[in-house]
């Protein structure tokens, strides 16, 4: 990416951790430090960065300002941190930022594993988690926290969407590449749950190093296998890449390619003309109301004309209603902090009146949506044709499935 004004803007947050014109919030007790601090962590280099990255960042300080605005007191300073793909990267700087640098919550869009890792840390130090980008769905499930809260997509809701879509269309083999770790591996597992159940069969699958190059022999494999779907269940740079090489190899004339875990951002890189007509499930179009469009236009100004995609979304959300909770419990006191938040809707630009589940789930309503051609797109970043609301109690697990601890004991 070019060097730019919200690039260095945020390269001084990485190296200083603080900012001499921090935004500030009123409270009038409870604020450990003197000051709120939160830190974003995620990949900042590496084949997620374009998913969350800076963007995620962007947002934050977005969410922050726009708080602050109208209130005076105490600082709110954001950190940055890049856990390159790697738990006990993330694990030691989660770790270094609770005991020794006064954070008081993450905003994670880490790889699943890592995530896993930085939870542990943060129940730990009975610190708020929240998850904005991380779609592994066991987070809801059988590993919750009563510390995190589920912001963006997961594996069990998209899954459930697009294979629901496919089978409708009787498009009912499937071949899964994937990547070779928890994030590829529970969406394949939580794909596969819903094929089997209405009927569908797995024909095979093919396992993929993460940040991978070369896709030949997985989608070799896959074309050979006469599967009618392909379904790639990775993301970032993998799918890209992935995608690129199935087009390359006349995969796409013959198969349909089911993405499990397509964001905007990567439809932008890739171009309209191999995505056209791809079906997917979204939680966040930034053309779907005035108030998504306002936004964007706001984050487009920010981040070098770039439009904010499902994690980055989340993100603003997410790091909005912590803030808000923390005045409305006036303390910063993680279990009261967590629980305010979910006693409290959430209410912003792309939700409203959306509840957080004991689980930590944030109860929202997901969009099916339509890749548009490009004869069809008339503007910038006009990709997505929405043909659907999906209500939250269709879209995520249901609370008499879950093995969630936090759900049987209300």
């Amino acid at each position: 990416m070019r060097p730019s004004a919200a690039y260095v803007a945020v390269m001084a947050i990485l190296v200083s951790a603080t900012s001499t014109a921090a935004p500030t919030l009123v409270v009038a007790q409870g604020i450990s430090g003197d000051v709120i601090k939160i830190g974003v962590m995620n990949d900042q280099s590496g084949p997620y960065s374009d998913n969350c990255g800076l963007g995620s960042v962007i947002a934050a300080q977005l969410a922050i300002s726009d708080f602050s605005r109208a209130i005076n007191g105490k600082n709110i300073e954001l950190i940055v941190a890049d856990d390159q793909n790697k738990p006990d990267i993330g694990v030691g700087i989660a770790s270094r930022w609770l005991d020794n640098e006064g954070v008081d919550a993450i905003v994670g869009c880490s790889a699943s594993s890592v995530a896993l890792g930085v939870q542990d840390v943060m129940r730990s130090r009975k610190k708020p988690y929240l998850l904005a980008g991380t779609a592994a769905a066991f987070f809801t499930n059988e590993r919750c926290s009563p510390l995190t809260t589920q912001w963006a997509m997961d594996t069990y809701a998209l899954a459930k969407a697009t294979v629901k879509s496919l089978l409708a269309q009787r498009l009912d083999t499937w071949f899964f590449v994937t990547v070779d770790y928890s994030f590829g591996k529970v969406w394949q597992a939580d794909a596969t749950n819903f094929i089997k159940s209405a009927g569908g069969k797995v024909v095979g699958s093919v396992l993929h190093p993460l940040n991978s190059s070369d896709f030949a022999s997985a989608l070799l494999t896959a074309q050979s296998s006469g599967a009618k779907v392909v379904a790639l269940a990775n993301s970032g740079a993998d799918f890209a890449n992935a995608l690129k090489q199935a087009e390359e190899f006349g995969l796409t004339q013959k198969q349909q390619l089911a993405p499990l875990g397509l964001m905007i951002n990567q439809t932008h890189s890739i171009g309209l003309q191999p995505l056209q007509n791809v079906r997917l499930t979204t939680t966040f179009y930034w053309d779907r109301t005035d108030e998504t469009r306002a936004f964007a236009k706001r984050y487009e100004a920010a981040f070098d004309g770039r439009i904010p995609n499902e994690a980055h979304a989340s993100t603003y959300s997410a790091v909005m209603h912590y803030l808000k909770a923390i005045a409305a419990a006036q303390t910063d006191e993680g279990e009261a902090v967590v629980r305010q938040m979910k006693n409290t809707t959430v209410n912003d630009f792309e939700m409203k009146n959306v509840r957080i589940r004991a689980d930590g789930q944030v109860m929202r309503p997901l969009y099916a949506a339509r890749i548009k051609a490009s004869i069809e797109s008339k503007y910038p970043y006009d990709y997505y044709e929405i043909t659907g609301t999906i209500p939250a109690e269709d879209a995520w697990r249901p609370a008499a499935d879950s093995a969630c601890n936090l759900l049987k004991t209300q």
